[in-house]
């Protein structure tokens, strides 16, 4: 598993940085405003290992230009659903809205960091076996805009962590995968 993870994390530093000379005729994609939709994937790491097999869901995400067109105000909806493991005690999957803010600097190019900061709903709290239905999230990230027509797609690797959902209890992370199509407003 610690393999996986670190192979993942190889291929979200390096394909974009690859892919940037592979795209360098293009201009940069993202229009002044703009909106993104997407699914989200992902797989839980650490504690949470042992009780989710994996995430699904989706995010909408808003990004408003604040120094040209290098540094974006970015605010992030989504959804998550962690599917539970059939062998683990709580059988229920775990199910949260997390909204987040935070900053998207391009770094060359189409070539992105992001870094995000909120809080994580939690839908299904008594099925789910926690106390809290809200915990702290933040979400590094890298990716990679690819032009398509006036639009793009967006394709990102992220590290979410949530708080304490339980008195006692662990943090809640995953690695994830979010691949959006955008388009300015």
């Amino acid at each position: 598993m610690k393999n996986f993870i670190k192979s993942l994390l190889l291929i979200g530093v390096i394909m974009p940085l690859t892919l940037k000379s592979a795209f360098a005729q293009s201009e940069k994609t993202t229009p002044s405003s703009y909106i993104s939709i997407g699914p989200d994937a992902g797989i839980p790491i650490g504690a949470m290992h042992h009780r989710y097999d994996w995430n699904l869901g989706g995010s909408v995400q808003v990004g408003v230009p604040v120094s040209g067109k290098s540094l974006y105000f970015v605010g992030n909806a989504g959804f998550n659903n962690l599917f539970s493991k059939n062998d683990a005690a709580n059988t229920h999957n775990l199910q949260t809205l997390p909204l987040k803010a935070g900053l998207k600097y391009f770094a060359a190019g189409n070539f992105y960091v992001q870094g995000q900061a909120g809080a994580a709903f939690l839908f299904n709290k008594e099925k789910s076996g926690y106390d809290k239905s809200t915990a702290f999230t933040y979400a590094p990230q890298v990716g990679y805009q690819f032009p398509a027509g006036a639009n793009y797609i967006d394709a990102g690797i992220r590290w979410e962590g949530n708080s304490k959902f339980n008195t006692g209890g662990g943090w809640n992370n995953f690695l994830g995968l979010r691949v959006a199509y955008g388009f300015g407003l």
